[in-house]
């Protein structure tokens, strides 16, 4: 036709549209993020609606389900999360306005440093002076700009919003959602499609539960920690730490130099004793807990997690390093679905 081979015309349509369609996810991203957040949400919710459905009358929809629950999260959060969060706020507005005279403070003047550091202390102590500056001019608004950051990659306060509604019909209408995915395929790929729902809502459900608990258990265990040993700052620290929590490798490791650093100048006494403790718990959390909680399904090699964290905040900055996990988890569920059933057919 008009001089051009016709598989170079399919080659050729079959790469437009591939361009087509990413240029099309490139400016729905944001969108794309405002769903994949609902879908997260509407995973971690699901097991508790599944009960409260369980409880209520046969004749209760999964709507009124769903709305239950929803109420009663709105209550926990109305009477539990607002007065912690002021609480935080207040001690995070009184290290924004000491800090510039803690800095001035020696942070080793109560910490007693084995013989053979002792002439490095001057040393030492400046290195932790420069760190505590770079904290304050740093950190500090990095870890304000945060939650500004997750919105501009959301869209919106209006998008963020909309989390929990999609979030809810997600809830309310999964089911009928995933029968007509999976008959929108031909029949003999169904079970594959089936399959592979089946997988990614399992392993989505139970990587938000164990974040959920890793982040509450690193703020109770802080917490606690901190209040015993007299620290200042006990709330705000352990709110950064918990929070830093759901961003693998990178987010522990950055939540404990802000916890050191602050405690440094704030209560150097206790320096060496919290260095302990944060090692102590960090080989609790990653060799005890965090493997009772990621099943294999979501366990993946440090390495390849650190490279996809990377990855994900070259491409999305905050969300993308959140999302890098789940995805890389997702693709090796797929594939490994993909070969389970090209091995079951050609058994057949």
């Amino acid at each position: 036709m008009l001089g051009m081979d016709r598989y170079a015309l399919r080659a050729a349509w079959t790469v437009f549209l591939f361009l087509l369609v990413l240029g099309t996810v490139y400016q729905i991203r944001r969108e794309l993020v405002l769903f994949a957040f609902a879908l997260f949400l509407a995973n971690l919710l699901s097991p508790v609606v599944e009960r409260v459905h369980w409880l209520i009358p046969p004749s209760g929809s999964r709507g009124l389900a769903a709305a239950l629950v929803y109420l009663a999260l709105t209550g926990i959060l109305i009477s539990v999360a607002v007065p912690l969060a002021s609480k935080i706020a207040e001690e995070a507005t009184g290290l924004t306005s000491r800090l510039p005279a803690q800095i001035q403070q020696d942070p080793l003047g109560g910490v007693a440093l084995p013989a053979w550091l002792e002439p490095a202390r001057p040393r030492v102590a400046q290195i932790i002076r420069d760190r505590m500056q770079q904290f304050g001019q740093n950190v500090l608004p990095m870890l304000g700009s945060a939650g500004n950051e997750v919105l501009s990659g959301i869209g919106s306060l209006l998008s963020l919003i909309l989390i929990p509604i999609l979030s809810f019909f997600i809830l309310k209408d999964g089911i009928a959602i995933r029968r007509a995915l999976v008959q929108s395929v031909d029949v003999e790929s169904r079970p594959l499609v089936d399959g592979i729902l089946t997988d990614l809502h399992l392993l989505v459900a139970r990587y938000m539960r164990a974040l959920l608990f890793l982040a509450l258990a690193t703020f109770l265990s802080y917490v606690t920690f901190f209040t015993l040993m007299g620290l200042s700052y006990a709330l705000l620290l352990a709110g950064i730490a918990a929070t830093l929590e759901v961003i693998p490798v990178v987010g522990p490791l950055t939540g404990a130099a802000v916890v050191l650093l602050v405690t440094a100048f704030s209560s150097g006494s206790h320096l060496l004793l919290l260095v302990a403790f944060l090692a102590a718990y960090r080989v609790f959390q990653d060799y005890v807990l965090s493997p009772y909680l990621m099943s294999a399904g979501v366990e993946l090699h440090p390495v390849l997690v650190l490279l996809g964290v990377i990855a994900g905040e070259r491409l999305g900055g905050v969300p993308g390093m959140f999302f890098a996990v789940p995805a890389i988890a997702g693709l090796r569920a797929i594939l490994a679905r993909m070969r389970k059933h090209n091995r079951e057919v050609a058994e057949v």
